[in-house]
């Protein structure tokens, strides 16, 4: 089976590389260490089984809407492998999360668990918004073009534009003005800020 990696550290992504080597059960197809456009490529055209992501390559802000995000590239397993404190809520969102301390046979236990088990991802294409897609939706009402909002929220404008392609087909509405409207209706933004 074929494993990507989304990961900052190179440290911990050749650790578990090398777990796969001396059990033979995985095998690493690409290591991603940020987002950038070239990254979120390898992500949309990845063909792994299991996706092993540390949540600390995403703003602590989106730590929640981690599965949502690569959910949007691929229907892989998501495990979580957190270099730092994961709580509970967040932790929920995935389909096993792997401990620094774990064995190697446990890792793989983990693993081939993910693997196999049904996911319900119902939840994920809910029409209910997440909170970065009302971010998005807010800033969209206000008029601001794709670009402020990269660069407002330090994300590629390409992912801006996957939010707005969710943000559209949730709440059904293609048009900048519908959007606007449907933000005023749900009480998202303020009459007045409107342009």
């Amino acid at each position: 089976m074929n494993a990507l990696l989304i990961m900052p550290s190179r440290v911990m992504a050749r650790g578990l590389e090398g777990v796969f080597h001396d059990l033979g059960e995985f095998k690493v197809e690409g290591i991603i260490s940020d987002f950038s456009s070239r990254e979120e490529t390898i992500l949309k055209n990845t063909s792994a089984d299991i996706v092993i992501v540390d949540p600390a390559v995403f703003p602590h802000s989106a730590q929640d809407e981690v599965r949502q995000y690569i959910s949007e590239y691929t229907d892989a397993a998501i495990v979580a492998f957190p270099s730092v404190f994961l709580d509970e809520e967040a932790a929920r969102q995935y389909d096993a999360v792997l401990n620094l301390y774990d064995s190697p046979a446990g890792i793989i236990h983990k693993l081939r668990s993910a693997v196999t088990a049904p996911r319900d991802n119902a939840a994920t294409e809910g029409p209910e918004l997440s909170s970065r897609e009302k971010d998005i939706l807010i800033c969209v009402a206000k008029g601001l073009i794709n670009k402020e909002i990269a660069d407002l929220y330090n994300i590629s404008i390409h992912t801006v534009i996957t939010h707005r392609r969710n943000i559209t087909r949730k709440t059904g509405i293609k048009t900048v003005a519908g959007l606007t409207v449907y933000a005023l209706l749900n009480n998202l933004i303020d009459p007045s800020s409107v342009e």
